[in-house]
């Protein structure tokens, strides 16, 4: 079957069934943190199995579930862990997956992060549209209404869920650099495809972030060709693919790792300034609030 245009979080609250892929797809690449070369085989299911990774590096193939149970560490990125295995820097693909309404699938991975690729979303969608997808004979969890608002927050950082009547995302940033200041993006998934509206913005940084950073043991794998970086003066790799590029970007965060929630509720989600510990802090507060599923 062919995937819908729009396919998205919002559609899925109307989807019949769970979605897998029809056939196998791979990509490899460099992961951000670690800078170790990788290989994710996105793998069909033929039963309904939810989103998991598997490590095939690894004694015994550890499975690692995409959900809230397995999250881990959350500097700069999310990790996930179960059954003595780690999987980090998950968010991009599982915000491609989730954005094309896939919700059963092995992934297949060789070592302890995901390809960064080009720094976005968009060559796991491509990844997944090469692959194509079909229906799974399952029933997926009913939409649910939040009853009340929500909201974390540290500092002047927020993210908070409002009761609505249909799905919105959006986001705010404030950097002082001159080439990002301030900025905002909504994204309402049944009005706008997440191919072409969320999946290209790129991972950002900046340039004089990143020797703290790699002393850290971080970004070893980060490029000009991999993430947007400006300094005080400006980009150092233009030209962006959206004038509001890194909000989008920190969208597609968003989305990725609030789908570890499992069905999205009815709700306006907005985040400003957020982390990824903040939009998991989310999620763990609309689980708590999430209806009992029946057994």
């Amino acid at each position: 079957m062919q995937q819908p245009q729009g396919q998205g979080p919002a559609a899925r609250l109307g989807q019949r069934s769970g979605v897998t892929l029809t056939q196998r797809a791979t990509r490899t690449g460099v992961g951000l943190h670690l800078g170790h070369s990788t290989t994710v085989q996105l793998v069909p299911v033929e039963e309904p199995e939810g989103r998991y990774f598997v490590r095939v590096d690894l004694p015994g193939q550890p499975r690692i579930d995409a959900t809230l149970a397995a999250v881990g560490a959350t500097t700069l990125s999310t990790e996930l862990s179960q059954n003595g295995a780690t999987v980090r820097t998950v968010e991009h693909l599982l915000a491609a997956l989730s954005g094309l309404g896939i919700t059963d699938v092995r992934l297949e991975v060789d070592g302890p992060e995901l390809p960064l690729l080009d720094g976005s979303a968009q060559d796991w969608v491509r990844a997944i549209a090469q692959a194509g997808c079909q229906p799974l004979n399952h029933a997926v969890p009913p939409p649910w209404d939040l009853p009340d608002p929500i909201t974390v927050q540290a500092q002047d950082a927020f993210v908070t869920a409002i009761p609505a009547p249909e799905i919105k995302f959006t986001y705010g940033i404030d950097f002082p650099y001159a080439a990002i200041g301030q900025q905002w993006h909504s994204w309402q998934p049944d009005q706008e495809d997440f191919a072409t509206a969320i999946a290209p913005a790129r991972t950002f940084g900046f340039a004089d972030q990143i020797d703290h950073l790699r002393r850290q043991g971080l970004i070893q794998g980060g490029s000009l060709e991999n993430a947007l970086v400006c300094d005080h003066d400006g980009w150092l790799n233009p030209p962006l693919r959206f004038a509001n590029e890194p909000a989008r970007h920190k969208l597609l965060d968003l989305v990725g790792d609030l789908s570890l929630l499992g069905p999205f509720p009815r709700a306006h989600i907005v985040a400003y300034k957020a982390s990824h510990q903040l939009h998991l802090q989310l999620a763990q507060a609309l689980a708590a609030a999430a209806p009992a599923r029946p057994r």
